[in-house]
């Protein structure tokens, strides 16, 4: 591989602009491949997080509790009605104002139990959770209730119901909206960025500020990446949308 940083080095004398510092330079390189694998974990976290929270909303909001409805009503007009750089600030700043904290491995430091990539997870999952309530909430409605009282009829209790029959038969119905804010959530981890979380961004950042000259190349990796990334995300789902598929159910 010593050819492409050799090239790389060529085109920097050539085109000053166009300077692929982290092909030909060891530390620029590293901070870029951190950045990838941080972008990979906080995505694939927010992820699996959003679901969860997402599923667990749509569940409770069949709930006969009015006061679990309506507390999961207020979630969702807190975060679908309020920026997700501003709900990932207040996060940061001032709930982990209350946070603990504890003494660091070296006996010296103190550092809260958040950490900056856990509020971002947590802020991230939470919005984008709001979101995937309300898709698995209309996902479960498209259900008939034929289908539930038959269930019913057979000795099945809610939960139940809900784990072996409705569940399976609305995720089918939910994959295609889901597909979009699970990819809208990638495209958002950018924003950790604010609080520092060593992501891709904030490392590109970090080498266009030590070399102005690298800039239009790192930016044009970003893109790149990120393409790359939901690429394979949405290749995924729409893999998992086949495959789901029940001849004549609609979906």
């Amino acid at each position: 591989m010593e050819w492409i940083a050799d090239a790389a080095r060529d085109l920097a004398e050539v085109a000053p602009r166009w300077n692929f510092i982290w092909l030909y330079d060891a530390k620029s390189g590293g901070k870029i491949l951190s950045g990838i694998w941080m972008t990979i974990k906080l995505s694939v976290a927010c992820l699996f997080f959003s679901m969860i929270v997402g599923l667990l909303g749509a569940w409770l909001q069949g709930s006969p509790n009015r006061i679990l409805r309506a507390f999961v009503q207020g979630y969702i007009q807190f975060f679908r009605n309020t920026p997700p750089f501003v709900q990932l600030l207040f996060f940061y700043f001032a709930l982990g104002q209350f946070t603990p904290s504890v003494v660091a491995a070296d006996g010296w430091t103190v550092e809260p139990i958040i950490s900056n990539v856990g509020w971002a997870i947590i802020s991230l999952s939470f919005f984008a959770g709001a979101f995937n309530v309300e898709i698995f909430r209309a996902g479960i409605e498209a259900i008939p209730d034929s289908t539930r009282e038959a269930s019913e009829a057979l000795g099945f209790s809610r939960t139940q119901t809900f784990r072996y029959v409705v569940f399976p038969l609305a995720l089918r119905v939910c994959i295609p909206a889901l597909n979009n804010n699970l990819v809208n959530l990638v495209k958002t981890t950018t924003q950790a960025f604010g609080i520092a979380v060593p992501e891709l961004l904030y490392q590109s950042v970090t080498i266009w500020n030590d070399y102005p000259s690298a800039q239009y190349p790192t930016m044009l990796l970003l893109f790149v990446v990120y393409i790359v990334l939901v690429g394979i995300l949405v290749t995924g789902m729409n893999k998992w949308e086949r495959e789901m598929r029940i001849p004549g159910y609609g979906t």
